[in-house]
């Protein structure tokens, strides 16, 4: 994992049906213009990722010895994603008061 390697971004099954969740939650208490704003902003840190994935902190309740799970904070949701050799996973989004638990299942996320 070489710092400034350029990796594929994949998004996982599981993601998909998270941020569908949470802009059906924004739509519903914000509106449609702010579910899209929001929306857009975490697709556009996602798709950043390509290059930047060391940006990021490790995500604390996922800690291994070369750091690979990470997180980014947009609001009150945590987007985890994984590093391996070739790629970025992007695993899940989650609100930021899901049980540790729940945060912890995301590393058995992943396959599309």
């Amino acid at each position: 994992m070489a710092d400034g390697a350029r990796k594929e971004v994949k998004v996982s099954a599981q993601f998909d049906l998270d941020i569908i969740e949470i802009y059906s939650f924004g739509e519903e208490v914000f509106g449609p213009v702010a579910a899209k704003s929001l929306v857009a902003d975490i697709y556009s840190r996602i798709w950043s990722l390509d290059q930047m994935y060391f940006l990021h902190v490790e995500c604390r309740h996922l800690p291994t010895k070369d750091k690979r799970y990470r997180n980014i904070i947009i609001g009150s949701y945590l987007i985890i994603y994984r590093i391996t050799s070739d790629a970025v996973e992007v695993l899940r989004i989650l609100h930021s008061r899901s049980s540790i638990r729940k945060i912890r299942t995301s590393r058995k996320v992943f396959k599309k």
